[in-house]
């Protein structure tokens, strides 16, 4: 029987490229956080919204974002007007969509007297669909009444 030479292999040689999996890694989890902080930035005013069981976003075509501050403030997407022009803004939004929805946004320490005529406006102006933005009570279950 005919044995080759046994020889030594040289080792194995360093590995000169750069291993990408774990970046692409970092990279996918930095855009998931970034998808999921995104929705949560849209509002820059500063607000302490009323809690309630019933309260969930509904996704409608057409919207503007009407907010009332601690200090009775009105803001109309962000952007703070007065009542006159405020009306003059809600009823140019109605004559160019008169299907669009007012999301009402009140800090529970606005007067009452407040938000209806904020409320009132908005109506006066053409829009009559009025939706009031609330936040959910931590802790409660969606669609069951709160144990108290």
């Amino acid at each position: 029987m005919s044995f080759g030479r046994l020889e030594r292999s040289g080792g194995s040689q360093p590995m000169s490229e750069i291993n990408v999996t774990p970046l692409v890694d970092v990279m996918l989890v930095l855009v998931v956080i970034f998808i999921i902080t995104a929705p949560l930035l849209a509002s820059t005013i500063k607000l302490d919204l009323p809690k309630t069981d019933a309260a969930k976003s509904a996704q409608t075509p057409r919207f503007v974002t009407l907010v009332v501050d601690k200090s009775g403030q009105a803001f109309l997407n962000d952007k703070s007007l007065p009542p006159d022009e405020l009306a003059r803004q809600l009823a140019r939004t109605a004559s160019e969509h008169p299907d669009t929805e007012v999301q009402l946004r009140a800090d529970q320490s606005v007067p009452y007297g407040k938000v209806v005529e904020v409320m009132g406006l908005a109506q006066k102006a053409g829009l009559s669909r009025i939706g009031f933005v609330a936040e959910a009570v931590p802790g409660a279950a969606a669609g069951t009444p709160a144990d108290r």
